[in-house]
């Protein structure tokens, strides 16, 4: 065993102690046997099989630790019992031989006993959790239920321990929008339950446990770092924490979460992939019971921001706008219109409410429904009279005309109005609506905020995008894409990662001229990092390995009647 010290400390002789009997005794082997009689097992059975195995060459060393490990199993066993038990008495009975035996705790042999009992323990004295604050090796070694109530009391401490898992959770959710080897929806297409059962948050949820005080120290540093980077990742990981812990049936940090009962429902809508109606008056219902200056309202802000959320609140805006296409109705009077404009609205003043405090939800403009969103249903209603004259013989598509200054004006003024038209747009590739992406996609560049350059917009333009690679020959189309959209904003790596994602699923069908035109420009920056080359590499790579499909030639018709002249028509009478 351990020759530490921490075994004086509860009445047992150490090496000490027998140094100093052999030191000062004048007879040593007497002095030795003395030592071994107090302190040996004192057993009548043992000392009748010492002689045998002396004989087989047992060390006595060998012997004690042995039977040392087999107590300590049986001591161990006997605490998890104790803790199953849950009933006062056991909790007595842990508290005691945690007493007993936590002055040795720094004895490696005796730890685990203490770490156990600590575990099972629902209050640990403070006095022995400062201790392990103070010693590196055994706050390591303790237990995460004991580690929580020294977080619950250190602040920082738990920042710093939590710290790395929101960095790590931020890379998975970027390398996720960037990887180019799934062209399709990668970012979306893992459903809410999927992305709770990811090692990093089950880790997050093991440190947090059923601790109230925890749940809200992390919600206090998603909320900081938020304001601190307005990154809307965060917002996510709070909205997947609470519903993780939702699912885990903690009802009492369920309970002290104000808007739990609304980030519920909004995950069930992300879940069925729309707000239908049932849905929305539920929305609707928690939203009109806010006081005013309530706290509640920078919370549900947060929940209703995370890309998730307004991912599909957005798609349920343009399935309402088509709806008024439908039925040959206003904007404004579709209530459920009305409400998913709230919502977004208010998921995207997200930063400003939190940053400022106010509590106070954003007003909708009324000629936001009447001028801007009556434009857009405009629009639709145009797609659909083009696509369907598209399919009668011998007529011809005219391409949609320019829009005019008043949509400019409201999508470079105003973010409901460009996460609006950048959606419209993603429709449009969607329907693989060649001349409509065309003509809309350049506008974007003039949306508030340069919202159009965001990685999750990025991710499903150039997933759509990929699907429309037929349309790449065009060089209108190209043009459209490439000069007046991707090149002006060529210096910010995360849309030239979007780009080369694109370039490397579409790059066959791009007319060669414009393909070298674009990787020029691309080459010319010299400062791109090494993530950047290393994806431009793979297209590289893959347009020199490419093999264009070869011509398929007539198929020649086996036939005896190939050979038989064609009958010369009869004269006309």
């Amino acid at each position: 065993m351990s020759n530490n010290t921490g075994l004086d400390k509860i009445g047992i002789a150490t090496g000490n102690h027998l140094n100093i009997a052999l030191t000062t005794s004048s007879d040593p082997l007497s002095a030795i046997q003395e030592f071994q009689n107090v302190n040996g097992i004192d057993a009548d059975t043992l000392k009748i099989a010492l002689p045998f195995l002396d004989l087989h060459g047992v060390k006595r060393l060998t012997l004690h630790l042995s039977i040392f490990e087999t107590i300590r199993d049986k001591l161990l066993q006997r605490v998890s019992e104790l803790a199953n038990a849950n009933d006062p008495s056991s909790i007595q009975k842990l508290e005691t031989l945690l007493d007993s035996s936590f002055p040795a705790i720094k004895n490696k042999d005796i730890r685990p006993v203490c770490m156990a009992v600590m575990k099972h323990l629902p209050k640990v004295k403070e006095e022995y959790l400062k201790q392990l604050l103070e010693d590196k090796e055994l706050y390591q070694e303790a237990a995460t239920e004991v580690k929580r109530q020294i977080w619950e009391n250190n602040q920082v401490l738990f920042g710093e321990e939590v710290q790395p898992l929101l960095a790590q959770y931020l890379q998975e959710k970027e390398r996720s929008l960037w990887r180019h080897d799934n062209p399709g929806l990668s970012f979306f297409s893992v459903s809410p339950r999927q992305r709770r059962q990811r090692p990093l948050l089950t880790r997050l949820l093991e440190m947090v446990g059923s601790s109230v005080t925890l749940y809200n120290m992390v919600l206090h540093f998603l909320r900081t770092l938020f304001l601190r980077s307005r990154d809307t990742h965060y917002c996510t990981l709070r909205v997947e924490l609470l519903m993780a812990l939702h699912d885990l049936e903690y009802n009492a940090i369920c309970s002290s979460d104000s808007c739990h009962k609304f980030t519920w429902c909004v995950d069930a809508c992300v879940r069925e992939k729309t707000v239908n109606t049932k849905r929305a008056r539920e929305l609707q219902g928690f939203l009109d019971t806010l006081k005013k200056g309530s706290k509640t309202v920078g919370d549900l802000s947060i929940v209703l921001c995370e890309p998730y959320a307004m991912n599909i609140v957005l798609q349920s805006v343009m399935k309402a706008l088509q709806h008024c296409v439908t039925t040959e109705t206003l904007p404004r009077d579709n209530p459920d219109l009305v409400l998913l404009c709230r919502m977004t609205l208010l998921g995207l003043n997200a930063w400003e409410i939190v940053d400022s405090n106010t509590s106070v939800e954003p007003k909708l403009d009324p000629a936001f429904f009447t001028k801007f969103l009556a434009y857009m249903v405009s629009l639709m209603a145009e797609d659909q009279v083009r696509y369907f004259t598209a399919k009668l013989p011998g007529e011809t598509v005219t391409p949609p005309p320019l829009p005019p200054d008043m949509y400019a004006t409201w999508i470079s003024r105003y973010p409901l109005a460009s996460v609006i038209a950048m959606y419209y747009c993603l429709q449009c590739a969607r329907m693989k609506d060649r001349l409509a992406v065309a003509q809309i996609l350049p506008t974007l560049i003039h949306c508030e905020g340069e919202r159009a350059y965001s990685d999750t917009f990025l991710h499903c333009l150039t997933s759509y995008l990929v699907h429309m690679k037929e349309d790449f020959q065009h060089p209108e189309f190209c043009t459209a894409i490439f000069d007046d959209f991707f090149m002006p904003a060529m210096s910010r790596e995360n849309v030239l990662r979007h780009l080369l994602r694109l370039l490397i699923h579409v790059h066959h069908k791009i007319p060669r001229p414009k393909l070298d035109s674009v990787l020029e420009e691309i080459s010319s920056d010299k400062d791109m990092s090494d993530q950047v080359r290393t994806t431009l590499d793979v297209l590289q790579e893959k347009m020199s390995t490419h093999e264009p499909s070869p011509v398929p030639s007539p198929e020649k018709l086996d036939s005896p009647l190939a050979s038989v002249p064609a009958p010369t028509p009869a004269p006309h009478r």
